[in-house]
Parts: structure tokens; C-alpha cells; sequence
């Protein structure tokens, strides 16, 4: 991530001044025995990838760091011959992990000290060092991407996981732009997937596969967690006795995570998101020339998808292939683009609305987000546009000539402004211990959301309008 100091960090910077110490990075403890010498121990913490150690000296308890080497060495005793504890420093200044980080920034200048012992209750949780903590007040998304980088169990992912949420929330109380906090949880995200895998997958799986994740979370517009949409694309002639068990912990991991299980069982566990490129191939054209329900539901997933790990060359032959199978194929690409227009807002939509009744909640996703992503996304079907971003789609499409300047300048205004409002209504109902959706009801919008709201539905209504042209949906 970024490093420089923009409105973005200096406004994030002010929200988590106010956060505590647990909520930064704490590494956590290493320790050796007092009495160990200092080569074993530089040998120790050269082998960890560590530059000090908690030393254990009976009832004491002490720290060594590299400066306390430098001290050792202008010492007549060789480093061989001297114990760790007789140049480590104790009497440590301790901190709880539930005060707040101004603390510990007025504990390590008031005692010129680095490092803090950080104890939750009467347990050491770890160290708080210095750059950790200052890093963290500037630039919190960086810490969440280190712990990411850096966990070796699905249990500390879960943990940044978690941090991600918060991440989320101390975002848009500081008024950061929707379009913004998105891409910087889709990178968060997909590095959270990536560790994951490599914790979960076998060197053998991942060399030979494409992990995917699709719809929202494979746009890069799925901000809250909401469920899961992911496959595996196989090399041919591939195989592991392994690989359901693998999918299975994998998606397990990702509920851990806070992403519940995909309603549609679009996940590794299931064998239709779970095999080789050919019989993937099979599908697609099951899902294109088959009379089947799912088929353009299950294409549209599959046309969102972004690499997350393994070899993104599996990826490029599926939509190669699907590609060639679309040349000429007018009829589906119309079937396709048709959903963009199923969900008609009710006659008395604007009425309610002005009325403030709570009697029927309006969807934010049918009434709002789903015919501009599908649309877009069925206009870049038909002309091989590749992003996979409804806001790089539509600029694709403006590039082609396919959506006229103004057309794409509007849709990707009422895209963010709705995106951010179901951003901050989701919130809500997670503050009230409601589980996120997307029904508002009329009287929580205030009279500026009504009005934008407004404008909004009326751009996507001239889309929809063009898309009826476009596919000539009217004959259908």
C-alpha cells in the first residue's frame, strides 16, 4: 500500500488515535532461557527472522535486542562465553492491551524505550515496538496487510480478517470515498484469500490450478463480507487425493473469515466450480447453448471472476473459449442482458418514498446496483471487454463508442453513490446487532438520500432503455 501522507491517511490517522492497543500490531513473544549464550541466541533469533528476544532469568523477565549485541561486543568476555542475561535489560515497561495507543506513545517517550510488553489481563500478548505503532497511526491499512503477509494459521488470517471490518467502518466515518475504500478492501481481501491458500493447498495443487473469486468480490465491489463465490479451474490431466479436502477447509476457512457459505453453492466444494479446464469448457456451453434456468446466472458469476492464486493462464482459456463461443450468438447474449430489466420498480415506488412508509422496504441491490452492473456486464459480454470492474467496464465501453460519454460519466456516479449507500445502511443494522441486507426502509433515508436515490433510479432507467435497444429485449 501507499506510504505518502494523503487526506485518506491524515483523516485515518485522527479516527485511531483514539484506538487501543490491541487493535495494533503486536508481534508476538519469543523467548529464551537466561542462561543461553549470545551466539546461540543470535543464531535463534537469526533463524526466526527476529532482531530481539524476551528473556526468561527465573521470576525476571528481560529483553535483548540488537543494540544490547553491540553493547556485549565492546565487552572483554567473547559472546560465546556470556549469557544472555547478564546483557539484557529488565524491569520492562509494561502496557494492557486494552489501553489506548496514546498511552503507549506517551509510555516510549516518557521512557525513551522502543518496545512495550504488551499483557493482556496477566498474559504476555507481545511486544508493541515503536515503528509498529507510529506505522499504525499513519497508515492502519499497511498493518492489516503485514499481519495478512505475515500469519501462519488460518486463525491469526481471521484475526485481520476482523481488522478488515473495522477498517471498513474507521474508512467511512472519516469520509473516505466509496470507490476508494473498495479498492483497498479488494486488495486487502485478495491477499487474505491468497495466505489462505497457501496455508490450506498443497505446492502440487496450487502449481496446477487457478483459484477464482467471482460476482461482487471478483468486481472489486464487495465491501462487506456477504458470502461466498469462488472456484478452482484444474490443468488437464491433473489430480490429487487431497483436493476435496482441501476445498473443504478452504471454504471453512473463509466462513472463519465471516463470509457465509454461498446459498447457491458457488464454491470449491462444489464439483461444478471444482474441475479441469475442459470440463469447465463444458459448462460454459451447457450454460450458452442449454435451455437450462442457471446457465446466464452461472455465466454472469464466472464473467466477474479475478485470479487470486496459481496459474492465471487456466483462466485466460475459459474466457477464451467463451469468447469464441459467443461470436454470432445473439439470442443468448439477449437472454443474458434481459435480467438487467426483470426487477421494475413498483408504480407507487416514488410515492412510498416521499410518504417515508415502512410497509414495503425498497432493494437496494434490484432496484439499484444490479441493473447497472448487469447491464454493464452484458454490454462487455458482447463486445470482448475485458476489466472486470463495472467502473473499467463502462470506461471500455466509452472508449468502443458503445455508451456515449455522458451515459457512462452518469452511471458510474449513481454506481458509487449507491454502493456507498448501502455501505452506510448495512453498517447501521450491524450496529443495531441486525444482520447486513440490502432492504432500506423508505423512513431511515434522509430527505438528500430520497433525492439522490431518485436520480439514480431515473439514470438507471434511460440504461435499461438502452439495453431494450441494444438486445432488442422488447422482442423476447
Amino acid at each position: 500500500m501507499p506510504h505518502t501522507r494523503g487526506p485518506e491517511s491524515q483523516r485515518e490517522m485522527l479516527s485511531l488515535v483514539t484506538a487501543r492497543v490491541r487493535d495494533a500490531y503486536v508481534r508476538k513473544p519469543f523467548y529464551v532461557d537466561g542462561t543461553l549464550d549470545l551466539v546461540s541466541v543470535c543464531r535463534e533469533l537469526s533463524a526466526q527472522g527476529l532482531t530481539s528476544a524476551l528473556v526468561n532469568d527465573g521470576e525476571r523477565l528481560g529483553i535483548f535486542t540488537t543494540t544490547d549485541l553491540r553493547d556485549a561486543l565492546l565487552r572483554e568476555t567473547p559472546p560465546a562465553q556470556l549469557a544472555v542475561r547478564e546483557v539484557a535489560r529488565f524491569g520492562l515497561i509494561e502496557v494492557d492491551a486494552d489501553a489506548e495507543l496514546f498511552e503507549a506513545l506517551w509510555l516510549m517517550v516518557r521512557h525513551r524505550v522502543h518496545r512495550l510488553l504488551v499483557r493482556d489481563g496477566g498474559a504476555v500478548l507481545g511486544l508493541l515496538g515503536q515503528l509498529d505503532l507510529v506505522s499504525f497511526v499513519a497508515n492502519h491499512s499497511h498493518i492489516v496487510a503485514v499481519q495478512i503477509d505475515e500469519a501462519t494459521s488460518i486463525e491469526e488470517l481471521a484475526a485481520a480478517a476482523r481488522r478488515v471490518d473495522a477498517l471498513v467502518e474507521l474508512l467511512q466515518d472519516g469520509g473516505i470515498k466509496i470507490e476508494r475504500i473498495a479498492r483497498l478492501v479488494n486488495e486487502l481481501n485478495q491477499r487474505l484469500f491468497a495466505r489462505a491458500w497457501s496455508l490450506i493447498a498443497p505446492a502440487g495443487i496450487v502449481e496446477n490450478s487457478c483459484l477464482l473469486v467471482m460476482g461482487s468480490e471478483g468486481r472489486g465491489e464487495q465491501i462487506l463480507k456477504t458470502d461466498q463465490d469462488n472456484a478452482l479451474l484444474l490443468r488437464d490431466g491433473f489430480e490429487h487425493p487431497q483436493l476435496a479436502e482441501v476445498a473443504q477447509r478452504f471454504n471453512e476457512a473463509l466462513a472463519a473469515f465471516g463470509y457465509p457459505p454461498c446459498p447457491g453453492n458457488i464454491m470449491l466444494t462444489n464439483p461444478l466450480w471444482r474441475c479441469s479446464v475442459s470440463r469447465f469448457r463444458e459448462s460454459l456451453g451447457e450454460w450458452v447453448y442449454g435451455k437450462g434456468t442457471d446457465g446466464p446466472m452461472h455465466l454472469a458469476i464466472f464473467f466477474d471472476a479475478a485470479v487470486v492464486a496459481g496459474d492465471a493462464e487456466l483462466l485466460a482459456e475459459a474466457r477464451a473459449h467463451l469468447q469464441k463461443m459467443l461470436s454470432g450468438s445473439d439470442a443468448f447474449l439477449a437472454r443474458f442482458a434481459a435480467a438487467a430489466d426483470q426487477f421494475d420498480e413498483p408504480q407507487s415506488w416514488w410515492l412510498k418514498l416521499t410518504a417515508r412508509s415502512d410497509e414495503q422496504p425498497l432493494d437496494l441491490k434490484k432496484l439499484g446496483t444490479f441493473p447497472i452492473v448487469h447491464g454493464v456486464r452484458a454490454l462487455s459480454l458482447a463486445q470482448g471487454v475485458r476489466e472486470s470492474g463495472t467502473v473499467e467496464r463502462v470506461r471500455a465501453l466509452v472508449e468502443r463508442g458503445t455508451l456515449d460519454a455522458e451515459l457512462g460519466r452518469d452511471l458510474i456516479e449513481a454506481l458509487h453513490y449507491l454502493m456507498g449507500l448501502k455501505l452506510r445502511h448495512q453498517l447501521r443494522q450491524r450496529e443495531h446487532g441486525e444482520a447486513p441486507s440490502n432492504q432500506v426502509r423508505p423512513s431511515d433515508l434522509s430527505t438528500m438520500d430520497r433525492d439522490q436515490f431518485k436520480d439514480a433510479l431515473a439514470i438507471n432507467k434511460r440504461f435499461r432503455a438502452l439495453l431494450r435497444q441494444r438486445f432488442r429485449l422488447d422482442t423476447l
